[in-house]
């Protein structure tokens, strides 16, 4: 095919040019809001992990008490350091699936009777699955006045991932406050706080006992990334609006040669 047969476009009309960088302009938009929301998300993200820190570091307090229940939540008390003291409940005792740095087990859930009056559940650590029997593990079972140091962790409502708890057949995949509480009566024993407390690690704890302290910490923080990727698609736009606005300059100008070219022709034939 010779080259005279190649279709050589025209200047694009006003209209198309004007829609073409509406769109342009708005998507520009969005994607600069995006990447300023990550940032700002980053912002937002890097003083929780700083508050946390915080609290897991600082003196232990006293656990909140019901006055305070209602106004709980992730963002100002979960992982506060906690100092508890009262009697367990091991008969009423609730066993957790869970897997840890320890490989799988289970976590030992076990009311604690406050001095007063009020029930808090505690994860008292991980037993691997020889021991999730208390028989097995007699000199783990604390009795008298105890005291407990740990962190304070919401419910986690609804079971875990894609396996609900099943408390007719006990068994239970997450720490459910209220359904636990429901399904070991203790609420006739008391108040029971919404919340469960991760015990710290014991190293006076006999051999076989819960092994507490292994809370794990994390906070997934990609918001850098994120925050980049929306910036990085923002200046493609920006690129690709330029190179169209280069490219429409150029085929008006030479549809503008082309136009003085033929007009100068047209005059030289009149004269």
């Amino acid at each position: 095919m010779g080259a005279d047969a190649v279709t050589v476009r025209g200047p694009r009309s006003p209209l198309f040019l004007g829609v073409l960088a509406t769109v342009a302009l708005l998507v520009f938009a969005a994607f600069v809001a995006l990447g300023v929301w990550q940032v700002q998300r980053l912002s937002w993200k890097l003083d929780l992990i700083a508050r946390v820190d915080q609290r897991v570091h600082a003196e232990p307090a006293a656990p909140p008490g019901p006055a305070a229940w209602p106004g709980l939540s992730a963002a100002s008390d979960e992982y506060r350091r906690l100092r508890l003291s009262g009697v367990f409940l091991h008969d009423r005792e609730t066993i957790v699936q869970a897997t840890t740095a320890l490989g799988a087990g289970f976590w030992v859930l076990t009311p604690l009777k406050t001095s007063d009056g009020t029930v808090v559940l505690v994860n008292r650590g991980f037993v691997p699955p020889d021991k999730r029997d208390p028989a097995t593990r007699p000199a783990g079972q604390p009795s008298g006045t105890v005291d407990v140091v740990g962190l304070l962790r919401l419910t986690e409502p609804h079971g875990g991932f894609l396996r609900e708890n099943d408390p007719a057949a006990d068994r239970w995949h997450s720490r459910d406050v209220q359904a636990i509480a429901d399904a070991r009566g203790l609420r006739s024993l008391g108040p029971v706080a919404p919340y469960f407390v991760d015990a710290a690690a014991d190293p006076a704890a006999p051999a076989g006992a819960p092994v507490g302290g292994l809370t794990v910490i994390q906070f997934p923080n990609s918001h850098t990334v994120y925050a980049l990727t929306w910036f990085a698609l923002a200046l493609m736009v920006a690129a690709a609006a330029a190179y169209v606005a280069r490219d429409e300059a150029r085929v008006r100008r030479r549809a503008a040669g082309k136009a003085a070219v033929a007009g100068t022709g047209a005059g030289a034939g009149r004269g």
